[in-house]
């Protein structure tokens, strides 16, 4: 763990998915991850701990916190390089009774500081300020810390990752032992991602888990062979999921989401699975009429399939994300639309039969977008872009990595939309330092990415510092971005981070 004020070196940043690394533990859980479902909380992550002693200066002035003294305050990165003993356990497997695990008590002298290192209203505020890799790192201090830091609240939208290795411990006698994940069930995890799992496997953590019946609202199996058996038991069994990712599943098929989608899912993901065609979009269309949110990934699923969706999920229905349908033409986007006449996030990365007239259909039929993804459209042109900028007043992502036939006549058109925040340009070829200048007066941008743009100059870049709401720009692989111009984006834009 990092502490700026010994020189130490600042923990590694996250990957942009939120991936968090869990130390290798004995019990068997040593790979096991936690994952965050929020990419802007990158950011945060990246950075050190802003609060490196045992009390940060904020608390120290609070005259409701009973502090007897910060004369020598211990650091945290002190008492969290203390390693655990051989029982003690990241997931909440109890320690050993007769293993000796150091607490605070042990390293500090004074009572005064002992006191300060387990004054529970003191920790219960200042581990807020620590990334979730830090805090499963700090919960194996002692007791004490342990004890405050599995209360839920600390993990409220994290995620276990388990892989399939992980769920077992080898005997003596080389049985294998299904995990205890009472760990898990006190931190209230109500959300997993089991990989590489079987049908199985899945049996053991339901029964294994204890919230598993009720209290599990999301499941995502990834690069599983469950099956339609076991896919129609884990629904059955776990009556409170109502958020299903399937992802790499080559071995269930349509007719098992025919036997055990429940009308209680409101969210669906389906990536990279096989089976996966028209047939399955019939069923997701008339067995869950509350759907809210589909992600879907298949490569044979065709303009067909976009026209089975109901007038109920038309109603409900805000979120459609069509990645890598290359199927998908103009025409299925005309069913698309009158389908769901709601969305207000869409994608249709990778679809890459969709032409300006696709767009044109979105941009007159969905006016309550706020997001629309067409990276990797190579047919789009600057014609799509005049469309969005006239008709779609509320948008405030527009994505189009990839789009290689823009040019900074579409960006001209992008320039007069006053709701935009957020613009990904990423390895658009044709676009030069004169598009640039179309940008600079979109007062309401705060996220830029211009990553891979082969003609921009140090110049044009330059001019981005009249931005000055500008929270984020990316210039990654960009020949433009010289170390001097990052200096001088420090001096001019201290507010937005550059991604270089």
């Amino acid at each position: 763990m990092s502490n700026p004020r010994n020189g130490d070196t600042k923990p590694p940043c996250l990957p942009r998915n939120g991936l968090v690394k869990i130390p290798t533990q004995p019990n068997g859980l040593g790979s096991a991850s936690i994952t965050k479902g929020t990419p802007a909380v990158k950011n945060r992550l990246c950075q050190p701990s802003s609060v490196p002693a045992i009390l940060s200066p904020a608390l120290a002035h609070r005259s409701d916190l009973p502090i007897p003294s910060l004369a020598s305050p211990l650091s945290l990165a002190t008492l969290a390089s203390v390693s655990s003993p051989p029982g003690a356990s990241l997931v909440g497997l109890n320690a050993s009774e007769g293993s000796e695990q150091p607490s605070p008590e042990r390293l500090l002298g004074s009572s005064s500081e002992r006191q300060l290192a387990v004054d529970e209203k003191i920790l219960n505020r200042l581990f807020w300020y620590f990334s979730a890799c830090e805090k499963c790192v700090l919960a194996q201090v002692c007791k004490a810390w342990r004890r405050v830091l599995y209360q839920p609240k600390f993990w409220v939208g994290l995620t276990p990752v388990l892989h399939t290795k992980e769920l077992y411990n080898i005997l003596p006698g080389g049985e294998k032992e299904f995990v205890s994940l009472q760990g898990f069930a006190v931190r209230g995890f109500d959300g997993f991602c089991l990989v590489g799992v079987s049908d199985l496997d899945i049996c053991e953590f339901i029964d294994n888990y204890p919230l598993s019946k009720k209290g599990v609202k999301s499941m995502s199996l990834k690069r599983s062979t469950i099956t339609d058996a076991g896919l129609e038991v884990m629904l059955e069994q776990m009556q409170g999921v109502v958020r299903l990712e399937l992802s790499g599943c080559n071995d269930f098929t349509e007719a098992g989401l025919w036997s055990s989608l429940n009308a209680r899912i409101t969210a669906l993901s389906v990536s990279d699975c096989i089976n996966v065609a028209d047939d399955a979009i019939a069923a997701i269309s008339q067995l869950l009429p509350n759907l809210t949110e589909l992600n879907l990934q298949a490569y044979h699923v065709t303009d067909t399939a976009l026209a089975y969706f109901t007038a109920k999920q038309g109603y409900t229905t805000h979120t459609l994300r069509l990645n890598s349908c290359w199927e998908i033409t103009n025409h299925g986007v005309v069913n698309m639309v009158h389908s769901l006449p709601n969305l207000s996030v869409l994608s249709l990365s990778g679809c890459s039969k969709v032409t300006d007239d696709g767009v044109e259909l979105v941009a007159e039929n969905l006016r309550k977008l706020r997001s629309l993804d067409l990276s990797w459209c190579p047919r789009i042109t600057d014609m799509a872009l005049e469309y969005i900028a006239c008709d779609l007043h509320k948008l405030e992502e527009l994505v189009l990595d990839r789009c290689v036939r823009i040019t900074d006549t579409g960006l001209s058109y992008l320039s007069t939309m006053s709701s935009l925040r957020s613009l990904y340009l990423r390895w658009c070829c044709q676009v030069q330092d004169f598009g640039l200048k179309h940008l600079l007066g979109m007062g309401s941008l705060r996220l830029l990415s211009l990553a891979g743009c082969p003609l921009l100059t140090t110049t044009g870049l330059s001019g981005l510092v009249q931005l000055q709401e500008l929270e984020e720009l990316e210039l990654t692989n960009c020949p433009g971005a010289t170390p001097e111009l990052f200096k001088y984006f420090s001096q001019h834009l201290p507010c937005c981070m550059v991604i270089e």
